[in-house]
């Protein structure tokens, strides 16, 4: 009955559903059903989720409880140490995915549903750190390469690794972090504009290969990867270069088709099989957001905090059997 109901409801609104996640399934047939808009990998081995040719569509509510690391992580929440004191640890999560995919914007979704954006700093438990702000300085020769629109910007030397490394571990510790702005026109960073990063509950940190080195790749408790397709991408990128960037056409379509291209297919596309939840369409795939949104207020409920409720459906309980009402799409093991 739920697996119906559901599978009637994602095809309602158009969406994609999920994919199976397991390696064992319930054999009760009320505990299977189709939860929409998230694409998961299905076999799961030490925390995380690895991508197989299981291209199944359901999904059994005790295989998430059960199997699904993050959750297990979220509903009990994170011990650590900071200067020697216990504490509890921030919620780390990597947002990935192609230029102009809508990382940025899925992020700030995710602020908005939870009440963020307008917090002052010091009291936001959500902040959102982009991987721009660590490209690393270049030497003059490679400035005037970047004004020719001969750089390669999304290669992963292009970024202070160690920099981000460094950064992430500190904010992981509870650590203030003051991070530059990066100035698209110059290509260089704005350090008299600085970002202070205080301590809070949940960080995402997005970028285009986020998940490429594995010490970064590591630190992350969650990982999502946005999936938009290329044309789609390339339709975003060009209006936006040249309107927020000061680039011209040629310089936009040279630069994509020279290098941005190129190293999506080489480093970032490949990193997509670390992911954890796979957002289909960006910011558009609403009911994906929410769900995501779900499960870090599960998440910061269990500390003990308080944030904005969200009017969504997915809160009401509306669009759930009646056995799921309250719960959400994920639920919680016991």
């Amino acid at each position: 009955m739920v697996a119906r109901y559901l599978s009637v409801r994602a095809r309602q609104i158009g969406i994609l559903s999920v994919r199976s996640i397991l390696s064992s399934r319930n054999n009760s047939q009320d505990s299977h059903c189709t939860i929409p808009a998230v694409s998961f990998f299905s076999s799961y081995s030490g925390g995380r989720f690895i991508s197989s040719d299981d291209t199944s569509d359901s999904l059994t509510m005790a295989d998430v409880s059960m199997n699904m690391g993050i959750t297990r992580k979220m509903s009990f929440g994170f011990n650590g140490k900071l200067n020697g004191v216990e504490g509890k640890t921030p919620f780390l999560i990597g947002v990935s995915g192609g230029t102009a995919s809508g990382k940025s914007t899925v992020c700030k979704r995710i602020m908005e549903k939870l009440g963020q954006v307008d917090m002052d700093h010091m009291e936001r438990q959500v902040v959102c750190i982009s991987q721009d702000s660590f490209y690393r300085e270049l030497t003059p020769a490679e400035k005037l390469k970047a004004e020719k629109g001969q750089f390669n910007f999304d290669h992963p030397d292009a970024f202070d690794n160690d920099l981000i490394l460094q950064t992430l571990q500190d904010i992981l510790a509870g650590i203030k972090c003051e991070i530059p702005a990066y100035d698209y026109r110059t290509n260089s960073l704005v350090k008299d504009q600085i970002t202070t990063i205080y301590p809070a509950d949940v960080v995402l940190f997005e970028g285009i290969l986020v998940f490429y080195f594995p010490k970064i790749r590591d630190l992350f408790h969650m990982k999502l990867f946005v999936d938009t397709d290329s044309d789609t991408r390339l339709a975003r990128r060009v209006p936006r270069d040249i309107k927020e960037r000061g680039r011209d056409l040629d310089y936009v379509l040279n630069q994509y088709m020279n290098f941005v291209k190129p190293a999506f297919e080489e480093f970032c596309l490949p990193t997509k099989k670390f992911a954890d939840v796979i957002i289909p369409r960006g910011a558009d795939n609403t009911v994906a957001i929410e769900l995501i949104v779900q499960h870090i207020r599960d998440f910061l409920s269990n500390r003990g905090r308080v944030t904005v409720e969200s009017e969504s459906p997915v809160n009401r309980g509306e669009g759930l059997s009646p056995v799921n009402r309250g719960e959400g799409l994920f639920k919680r093991p016991h």
